[in-house]
């Protein structure tokens, strides 16, 4: 329950601090800020083979979001993973709701952040799945950035397990392009 209560405290604290950051709506000539309304799209890919190609996994991730205040970046996270073993195939999925606070350092943008949401597929206990994230995006230009990024999640079934949850959590890593629109 202490987890719960400090994603909902984070939750509600990000917001009041990129009010007290600054109070600009649009991007600014030569700054690479997002603007209150500005979109972002990332994509990445992963995979993975035994040399003779008879055990093979990809996977791929979209996220897709919206900044509603100076440095407040809130959207939603799909990864969809396949695997192909001798004995059988697997599509397993994991959807999120997302909140990050970027800042605003230039070309780089490192962002803090918090997710909830569910892992589903075949041969997957259903459940949520929530925890913190972390990362960096360099801009390339304006509207385009490569990134890199880190998210600790654990999985739980109900709110009673979410403490517990929390010690036998997992680390997931990210590098990935993504555009401003």
């Amino acid at each position: 329950m202490k987890m719960l209560s400090a994603l909902a405290a984070a939750a509600i604290i990000v917001p009041g601090v990129a009010f007290a950051q600054s109070d600009i709506d649009t991007m600014q000539a030569g700054s690479y800020a997002r603007g209150v309304g500005d979109w972002e799209l990332r994509l990445s890919g992963t995979g993975a083979s035994d040399k003779d190609f008879e055990t093979t996994s990809f996977g791929v991730s979209g996220t897709v979001g919206q900044y509603l205040y100076p440095g407040v970046l809130v959207g939603i996270q799909q990864d969809v993973a396949f695997a192909d073993t001798d004995d059988d195939n697997q599509l397993n999925a994991s959807t999120r709701i997302f909140g990050q606070y970027v800042f605003d350092l230039g070309q780089w943008q490192p962002y803090v952040g918090a997710a909830i949401g569910g892992t589903y597929g075949e041969d997957v206990n259903s459940t949520f799945t929530a925890g913190p994230q972390l990362g960096v995006k360099y801009y390339a230009d304006r509207n385009t950035f490569i990134y890199v990024g880190t998210e600790y999640q654990f999985a739980f079934e109900d709110s009673d397990e979410i403490d517990d949850a929390f010690d036998d959590g997992s680390f997931y890593h990210t590098l990935g392009v993504g555009f401003n629109f």
